[in-house]
């Protein structure tokens, strides 16, 4: 069953664009993201970029829900197939820690969301590696496909160099969550006979993100 609460950047999101359409870009598309995604905001228009043959919790009505789908390896492949300054959001939430060329990643991303649209950064904080082990992922290498830490600050650095402004940053809590997680996670626990580490993120302080908007150009 799908989680009832949207997810924080989503809430992010909405206080801005609401009901507008607009062109979405989402930089690793599995766990049924698009559906996901179109379940929250009906009217935009979803482009998702993966690996090739990647099947992450994919199906028929994810890639119904894509306006494009853009089939990729980012640690070897270029962004060139993507349009520069098109994009209204770029979320790249939980995949830069699986790459080592991350940041290069990034200034790509960059290129391709338009004049005051904005770039959402999700990813495992510093904070991670001191946190306990967890099936479904609390500490940092929990999962073996994770490559490296990164910061909010090197991150909110290549953003502000590519010409963006940094509108929030930190670690990524949702209180509405933390404040639900004394009656949320025991019912969990219930319903599933368990429990998984991201069931934790919020309360621990596991992920962190930044998020920040393109500076207009200037006119000549």
């Amino acid at each position: 069953m799908r989680n009832p609460f949207p997810p924080f950047r989503f809430k992010l999101f909405k206080q801005e664009y609401g009901e507008r359409v607009i062109d979405y870009l989402d930089v690793g598309c599995g766990s049924h993201s698009p559906t996901y995604t179109k379940r929250w905001f009906p009217h935009w228009r979803y482009h998702g970029i993966d690996r090739p043959n990647s099947d992450y919790d994919t199906d028929a009505s994810d890639q119904a829900a894509m306006e494009t789908f853009y089939e990729l390896d980012l640690e070897h492949d270029a962004l060139d197939p993507l349009p520069d300054a098109t994009f209204d959001i770029a979320t790249f939430s939980h995949v830069i820690e699986h790459l080592p060329n991350g940041l290069d990643v990034l200034r790509g991303i960059a290129a391709k969301v338009k004049p005051g649209g904005k770039v959402y950064v999700e990813f495992p904080s510093e904070r991670s590696l001191n946190l306990p082990s967890m099936r479904g992922t609390l500490h940092f290498c929990d999962d073996e496909t994770h490559v490296r830490v990164y910061s909010p600050r090197e991150i909110a650095n290549v953003l502000l160099e590519e010409g963006f402004r940094i509108v929030r940053a930190g670690p990524r809590r949702d209180w509405l969550r933390i404040m639900l997680f004394p009656v949320v996670v025991p019912a969990k626990y219930l319903l599933r006979r368990g429990l998984s580490g991201s069931d934790f993120w919020d309360i621990t302080g596991f992920a962190a993100f930044v998020y920040a908007e393109k500076r207009e150009k200037l006119e000549q």
